[in-house]
């Protein structure tokens, strides 16, 4: 199983290369699963009836909202945990302390080790198209290192091999040169 990314020659818009393009990597969103596709794959999987996979999902999916809405981090089965959180502002005295400081309300998720190690082993192919839409080069890595199979392997920055650098509001960030 590997991961599809695509790296997309864009113009920068703003920050340190504001004017000029880079690609920028993104992940490949594939369609979205509906809740009844995973009860009927839990239910295969699990040899159980979808009617009562269907009952655990609801209960489960009550208990983990009404927990974390009390202010507990739920563990959520081969995933992690989850909470919630949020962002205010600070102020200088205890009279300041108002509802209104807080400037929004957050999900937190915490994936577990076995997740991280998983996504770490996951293969990642990259498909890189230029400003025109046109396919000029694939990658692929494999255990986090990018590979470059035209260079014989290994990353190779003269032939584009590299790493996301930082982010950017595209859900991507620029490929380092």
């Amino acid at each position: 199983m590997s991961m599809k990314v695509k790296a997309k020659e864009q113009l920068q818009k703003v920050g340190t290369y504001a004017g000029k393009y880079r690609y920028v990597m993104m992940p490949e969103l594939y369609t979205a699963l509906t809740q009844d596709k995973v009860i009927k794959e839990a239910a295969l999987r699990s040899g159980v009836s979808r009617g009562v996979m269907q009952a655990c999902w609801d209960a489960a999916g009550d208990v983990i909202k009404a927990w974390a809405t009390e202010g507990h981090s739920v563990a959520l089965p081969g995933l992690g945990t989850m909470r919630f959180g949020l962002r205010a502002k600070s102020v200088e005295t205890v009279n300041e302390v108002k509802a209104e400081l807080i400037t929004s309300r957050r999900i937190i998720f915490t994936p577990d080790t076995d997740l991280k190690e998983e996504l770490a082993k996951t293969a990642i192919q990259i498909t890189c198209f230029d400003r025109d839409g046109k396919e000029v080069k694939r990658v692929t890595s494999t255990s986090g290192e990018v590979e470059d199979p035209d260079s014989g392997g290994g990353e190779n920055p003269e032939n584009g091999g590299g790493s996301s650098s930082s982010e950017s509001g595209n859900g991507g960030g620029p490929v380092n040169p």
